[in-house]
């Protein structure tokens, strides 16, 4: 996982500063850096949140470190529905 760990050290983040930020423990991340430990789904969401980058960067599947715009409803954590009588909503 040496995505994980440049990007935390271009931050200047260390992973107990990582701990604070993510809720998860530093042996646990360090073993997620190491590539001794996968990482949940939910983990990999705070990572990601917290090193401003997207899954897909940590995951391997895009090289482009840059996160994707985040919408006012996933990032305030809103459930999202399709709800037909929202008149902003076009059809």
């Amino acid at each position: 996982m040496d995505r994980l760990r440049k990007l935390r050290k271009e931050k200047g983040y260390t992973q107990i500063k990582m701990q604070l930020l993510t809720g998860i423990d530093q042996s646990d991340y360090s073993k997620i850096e190491k590539g001794k430990r996968y990482y949940t789904f939910e983990q990999c969401k705070r990572i990601a949140l917290a090193l401003d980058t997207s899954m897909d960067y940590l995951a391997g599947l895009t090289d482009d470190p840059r996160p994707y715009p985040r919408g006012g409803h996933a990032q305030s954590g809103k459930k999202i529905t399709s709800d037909s009588s929202d008149p902003t909503e076009q059809s």
